[in-house]
C-alpha cells in the first residue's frame, strides 16, 4: 500500500494554486474541471511522480469550523520536509509570508509554523 494524494482544504483553489506553486515552489500536476471546482493537484519539484497534494474545496460543512479550530489552537494541518528550516524561513519571510512560530530546535527536528493564506497553517521540518 502506498499514499499516492493526500488532501489539504483550502478556501479559494486559485489562490492556493498561486502560493502553493508561485510561493512555496510546488508544481501544477493534474487539473481536471469538477463543476464547480477542479481536481487539483501540485507536487513536489524533486519529485513529480511522487505524493500528490490535493488542494481540496472546504465546502463541506464541518470543513471551516475544523480549519478554523487547529488554526486558533496553533496548530498546522499538515507538515512539508525541508533541507535547512532556517535558509527555507528566510526565503519564505522574504516572499512575504506570515509566520506564526519562528523556528525552533524541538529534539530530533527543527520546525516553524505559517499561514498558507488559504486558512490553514502549514508546518515545515528539517530532521535534525
Amino acid at each position: 500500500m502506498n499514499i499516492i494524494f493526500t488532501s489539504i482544504l483550502v478556501d479559494n483553489q486559485d489562490r492556493a494554486l498561486q502560493f502553493y506553486t508561485q510561493i512555496l515552489g510546488f508544481q501544477k500536476k493534474m487539473e481536471i474541471p469538477m463543476g464547480q471546482h477542479r481536481w487539483l493537484t501540485v507536487v513536489s519539484q524533486s519529485a513529480p511522480d511522487g505524493v500528490e497534494l490535493v488542494l481540496e474545496p472546504d465546502e463541506h460543512p464541518a470543513a471551516k469550523p475544523f480549519k478554523q479550530a487547529l488554526v486558533e489552537d496553533g496548530i498546522p494541518y499538515t507538515s512539508f520536509g525541508v533541507d535547512d528550516v532556517h535558509a527555507e524561513y528566510q526565503r519564505l519571510c522574504q516572499a512575504g509570508v506570515r509566520f506564526t512560530q519562528p523556528p525552533v530546535a524541538m529534539g530530533p527536528v527543527s520546525m516553524a509554523v505559517f499561514d498558507d493564506t488559504c486558512g490553514n497553517l502549514i508546518q515545515i521540518l528539517q530532521k535534525n
